[in-house]
């Protein structure tokens, strides 16, 4: 089952109208011209007439489904007419077993979690599907506690200093009700960390309900912290294929947005956050923005959530023009993001989990 994250309920069609709408989205994704009737009957040997696809056409034409670019004698596929085949049509073309097989042995040809890694899987999609891929690193679901330290500054003005799991530090300046000691300081600090170690910020929030005033005062701020450091996670980009893609498109707008979304992080992980918000590891389909974003309306993705459940995870995910070849872009996606959660799992199960660290923001580049 794919997902489209357009929950847009769409009219039906019948049986031949369904036909002859996924014979224009197959013919347009392999060829991006206007498809005519007679295209249609000669080339999938259509058993009924030109006159009667015309007929079927123009229905599926009022319907929105399909469209005439300028004066062509032929139709293309809408934004709609792509959800509908997505949704309803789609035969999703499996992998052979020989390309399973080697997609497989090259990413067991590199350290899991590592910069090399990621590069990779986006190398191997982007070639499987001939499109631009995206790979973001596996980091912790939510932010667990590792350490704190309470450092008097002046008076009652205090640092916070909170490393998480998985290396990331955070520092807050805290100003207290009254002065504290370091040494009073110090002893909170170690009260936490040994109660609090590898908890989230709901479970630190609770534990502070059973503490003395200061330090729940201090837990509180720890677990908004940590909260705050969850809502804020931006993600490093691992990308391929993006010159190549450029040239699918028909204008400069598309390959404009096609290279946005690719160099502003923070608008990718905004799109990535919502689109993976909803559970379940089945790829999510996003076409032409979904009418969520104008800034996607020349493009399509299909992204998928990998990782070790309740842990960590991470993304992959393909992107181009809106006529990719959905079948290919789904099952390729499908089956990497699969294989790399087997392989993490299979890591974590060997009591050897990869290091979550974030490279440096340099490392941000098209391989």
């Amino acid at each position: 089952m794919v997902q489209n994250t357009d929950e847009t309920q769409l009219p039906e069609l019948t049986r031949r109208q369904e036909e002859i709408l996924s014979l224009i989205v197959r013919a347009h994704t392999q060829s991006p011209e206007p498809i005519s009737s007679k295209y249609l009957v000669d080339v999938f040997g259509l058993s009924i007439s030109t006159a009667t696809v015309r007929n079927e056409m123009a229905v599926l034409e009022e319907l929105g489904y399909i469209a005439a670019p300028h004066t062509s004698a032929g139709r293309v596929p809408t934004e709609t007419g792509y959800r509908y085949f997505v949704k309803r049509l789609i035969n999703v073309t499996d992998l052979t077993a020989a390309e399973q097989t080697r997609i497989a042995e090259k990413l067991q040809s590199q350290p899991l979690a590592t910069e090399q890694w990621m590069r990779l899987v986006a190398t191997v999609l982007a070639r499987t599907v001939q499109v631009a891929a995206l790979v973001t690193p596996p980091i912790a679901e939510t932010s667990r506690f590792k350490h704190l330290e309470l450092i008097s500054i002046q008076g009652r003005l205090v640092l916070m200093v909170i490393v998480l799991q998985g290396g990331a530090v955070h520092q807050q300046m805290l100003t207290l009700a009254d002065s504290v000691a370091q040494p009073a300081l110090s002893e909170v600090a170690s009260r936490l960390n040994a109660v609090c170690g590898d908890l989230g910020a709901n479970e630190v929030r609770m534990k502070s309900i059973q503490m003395g005033l200061l330090e729940r005062e201090v837990a509180e701020l720890v677990a908004d912290l940590m909260e705050k450091s969850d809502s804020h996670q931006v993600r490093l980009i691992y990308r391929d294929g993006l010159s190549e893609v450029i040239g699918a498109f028909a204008h400069s707008e598309g390959a404009q947005q096609v290279v946005r979304v690719f160099e502003e992080r923070a608008f990718l992980n905004t799109i990535l956050s919502e689109v993976l918000s909803q559970r379940g590891d089945q790829p999510q389909v996003v076409i032409a923005g979904n009418g969520r974003w104008e800034e996607l309306r020349h493009l399509s993705m299909v992204l998928s959530r990998y990782g070790v459940p309740g842990y960590a995870s991470g993304t992959v995910g393909v992107l181009g023009p809106t006529h990719i070849n959905y079948g290919r872009a789904i099952s390729t996606v499908r089956y990497v993001s699969g294989l790399m959660t087997d392989m993490l799992t299979n890591l974590y199960d060997d009591g050897s989990p990869p290091a979550l660290n974030a490279p440096d923001d340099k490392r941000n580049s098209e391989s």
